[in-house]
């Protein structure tokens, strides 16, 4: 019986078969190299507005670094415990420009013995103030730089005391007195007052004076136009009542110098 004969194919179509199986070849080994949970279609690119709340930029960073004396000082100091230990002594003082930078900050030995360093409210510990500034030095620096200038700060009538200096009320905007700050006319504490209108987070372990000074020197430059005219419109208040009781005194006195002159005839 004879073979049957082999058909002879076109070279061409011989040639044309080669390349499409050669592409399907490719094809498949190509998809088995790839891992199509790591394709990088269907893999979403972080927005930066989808960042975290954590790195949004903190109102209390400063936004230079010039750390000038001002026209306005913010000041903080922390307290350590002397005498019986109830008795507060300075311990630390901080003062920064309307910028929120430094310049000045000092650990301060107190005159009296240390008994209780309060570091879980100052921060303070025994090795900071083995090399502190003596209390003279720092209360002479920072009378200096206050001088003059508008010192901001909360209940700053602690400070001073703790400075044993004063400065011209005329010349203070404290954050625990200003009358938009208060509720029910009671005094508020500066981490609330920070939470409300700063929208950060102070206070929640030991204090931070730098942080401190700065929250109320903020506190105080976005409300500075509305606080300057209290201070002026009370200023021109008192003014007034001064004239009103001058010239009453002054009637009072022309009054009785007639009546004297009366019965002297």
């Amino acid at each position: 019986m004879k073979k049957p004969k082999q058909t002879q194919l076109n070279p061409n179509w011989l040639q044309l078969q080669q390349k499409l199986n050669d592409s399907k070849a490719s094809r498949t080994f190509k998809s088995s190299d790839e891992d199509t949970p790591e394709s990088i279609l269907g893999k979403r690119k972080e927005r930066p507005d989808e960042e975290s709340n954590d790195s949004q930029i903190n109102p209390l960073t400063p936004v230079n670094d010039d750390s000038s004396l001002t026209d306005a000082v913010a000041m903080d100091c922390e307290m350590v415990g002397v005498g019986q230990g109830n008795k507060s002594a300075l311990g630390r003082v901080t003062l920064v420009n309307k910028w929120g930078n430094v310049i000045y900050d000092e650990f301060v030995r107190p005159i009296e013995r240390v008994v209780d360093f309060r570091t879980k409210i100052s921060g303070i510990r025994p090795r900071d103030l083995r090399k502190a500034k003596d209390f003279w030095s720092a209360q002479k620096k920072v009378s200096e730089l206050i001088n003059g200038r508008i010192l901001v700060g909360h209940a700053l009538s602690n400070d001073l005391k703790a400075l044993l200096l004063s400065h011209p009320k005329k010349e203070i905007r404290d954050t625990s007195e200003y009358q938009p700050f208060l509720r029910s006319n009671s005094r508020r504490a500066l981490r609330h007052l920070a939470a409300e209108h700063l929208g950060v987070t102070i206070q929640t372990g030991e204090h931070c004076p730098i942080e401190d000074a700065r929250a109320a020197m903020l506190l105080y430059q976005r409300n500075k136009k509305e606080w300057e005219k209290s201070i002026k419109d009370q200023f021109r208040f008192n003014q007034k009542q001064r004239k009103l009781k001058q010239k009453k005194k002054q009637k009072i006195e022309d009054a009785s110098n007639a009546n004297h002159v009366e019965i002297g005839s």
